[in-house]
């Protein structure tokens, strides 16, 4: 099933199936948790990200030829570090370069998203999958200049600006994919491709993440993880590409669809 959150003509915010024939229909209950969909037809005026996450977990170097074009070592453990919630964005709404905090190298990165749908801890490896409600893309937009120089080596800061973890088009229910590393992927900035690989290539697995990350940690309902980027990225190319007011950027993701959104300033 392809779940969408939506805001109608009134402003109000709700959850919807999407249909085969491009209509949706109306879901309701708790999502994630006890929900079903209605036979009213929803009333779908502006995408919005399709989960407000309780938390962003997010891997770093986890496509071997990532970590081959940033000359850095294959990783014993995942690198984790975490996004602002309050840095997620909407599909089609701006990604905004930092201007209070100035950045002048901020980056594209896509990621295939995973939202957990039940409180887990101490998963196993062969039972993770249980607990993913299902798959978006997601883009984990970076500031290099503030990772590489101005955190004191931490990430953190340089993550989560406003408007650095756009989400969506669409939540697609695990039961429509079977195996979330057999998806390919790509970036493309004012329609060029500029990633293109396959997520075959993580070096560490969706059900291996949710074990690690569950480890002795408890994973609430509504925690999405950003599970890393394949080569390409903006700061590795000779010359860098990194974004510019007017750019627009889409990450793709197979059975899962679009997500795009232009490039603008901080006011």
């Amino acid at each position: 099933m392809r779940i969408i959150r939506y805001q109608d003509a009134q402003r109000q915010i709700g959850f919807a199936a999407e249909q085969t024939d491009g209509t949706a229909r109306n879901i309701t209950g708790t999502l994630p948790g006890d929900w079903w969909v209605t036979d009213t037809c929803a009333d779908v005026r502006k995408l919005l990200t399709p989960v407000v996450p309780v938390a962003i977990f997010a891997i770093g170097l986890n496509y071997r030829q990532h970590a081959v074009e940033t000359h850095a070592p294959i990783p014993e453990f995942p690198v984790l570090f975490m996004k602002n919630v309050a840095a997620i964005q909407n599909p089609n709404d701006p990604i905004l370069i930092p201007r209070q905090l100035r950045s002048d190298e901020v980056d594209y990165e896509c990621e295939l998203v995973v939202v957990i749908g039940k409180r887990c801890k101490n998963v196993s490896r062969a039972d993770a999958l249980q607990y993913v409600l299902g798959y978006t893309c997601g883009n984990d937009v970076s500031a290099r200049d503030w990772q590489k120089r101005r955190s004191g080596g931490q990430w953190c800061r340089a993550k989560s600006f406003d408007t650095f973890a756009p989400m969506g088009p669409c939540l697609v229910t695990a039961d429509e994919i079977p195996n979330p590393n057999a998806l390919a992927i790509r970036t493309l900035v004012n329609g060029e491709v500029l990633q293109e690989n396959n997520t075959s290539d993580m070096i560490f697995d969706v059900p291996r993440l949710i074990e690690f990350l569950s480890g002795s940690t408890t994973l609430l309902p509504g925690t999405v993880i950003f599970t890393g980027t394949p080569s390409g990225v903006g700061m590795a190319r000779n010359p860098p590409r990194y974004l510019e007011l007017g750019d627009v950027v889409t990450v793709e993701i197979e059975k899962i669809g679009k997500l795009t959104n232009p490039v603008a300033l901080e006011e």
